[in-house]
């Protein structure tokens, strides 16, 4: 099934006291451009993160938008600094001496002095973290695929249906073909006899002045290839996935053949088909590049 390059996902995820929210979203791009946005306590599974999307997507741009929360009483601690309490404490009674003042220092006035007590984030368990974290970024993922997939249906139908409406422009110039050399052919008698009045019309000239017209008309060979092309984007379609270089390079050759039936046209219907093709051809290459 093909996948489009757009697609949406969510999950949230709650593990005991770890609150996991993943969102994604991508649009079109050459490559695989990953963006992630998530707390800085997370930065260290960021390849991680990168590595497991990669088995969900090849292509695309792709915003990943993380938010973690500890619902638990333990994320913080409270850090005691004997240290740097016993610095403030000899400077105080260094204080006192110097210049004879009371020392009215209690320990509820030492505990505020900076750096005595301090909040510490307490580690956590690496494993438990991003155990709870690939849960939700798998959930998120999958929808995400789950969206792109439908999209991708939606375009494969769309450019079925534009490939039938090239057929049917095929169908009409090998028609054509035909009637543009027997209309030539008339109006050249008719000239010929108008020149040349009585005179005898030599039809060895006549049908050497067809032949070379029909050369320089013929457009059979850009015809089988274009129905060629046509043939192998349709199986191409039915590919599973990674197919839109390879689309997007068959439709290139699409519209090669229909310059070139276009350039060789003599004619205004077959001109309107030419630039017809042309037209559903750029169509087909628009969505072409919303394909994976």
């Amino acid at each position: 099934m093909i996948k489009s390059m757009t697609g949406f996902g969510r999950c949230e995820i709650q593990k005991e006291a770890r609150k996991f929210t993943v969102e994604l979203k991508s649009v079109n791009h050459r490559y695989l451009d990953v963006n992630i946005r998530m707390p800085k306590k997370l930065n260290y599974f960021e390849t991680s993160i990168r590595a497991l999307l990669k088995s969900y997507a090849n292509r695309g741009k792709v915003d990943i938008f993380i938010t973690y929360e500890d619902l638990s009483q333990k994320q913080v601690a409270v850090k005691y600094n004997s240290a740097i309490a016993a610095e403030y404490l000899k400077y105080l009674r260094q204080m006192e001496e110097e210049f004879g003042l009371e020392n009215d220092i209690r320990i509820s006035t030492l505990s505020r002095y900076p750096e005595v007590f301090a909040m510490e984030e307490q580690s956590e368990d690496e494993e438990e973290l991003w155990n709870g974290l690939k849960e939700a970024l798998e959930g998120a993922f999958t929808q995400f695929v789950e969206t792109r997939k439908t999209e991708g249906e939606s375009l494969k139908e769309d450019i079925l249906a534009k490939l039938n409406i090239l057929e049917e422009q095929i169908v009409f110039i090998e028609e054509r073909s035909p009637q543009i050399v027997t209309e030539y052919r008339a109006k050249l008698e008719d000239k010929m006899r108008e020149l040349l009045a009585d005179t005898q019309i030599e039809e060895s000239r006549i049908a050497a002045e067809v032949i070379l017209f029909a050369d320089k008309i013929c457009t059979d060979e850009e015809v089988v290839r274009l129905r060629s092309h046509i043939r192998h984007m349709r199986s191409t379609l039915e590919e599973k996935e990674g197919i839109g270089r390879k689309l997007d390079f068959i439709a290139q050759e699409m519209n090669r053949e229909a310059n070139t039936i276009l350039s060789k046209a003599n004619d205004i219907e077959i001109s309107d088909r030419a630039i017809s093709l042309k037209t559903e051809i750029e169509k087909i290459r628009e969505q072409i590049q919303n394909i994976e």
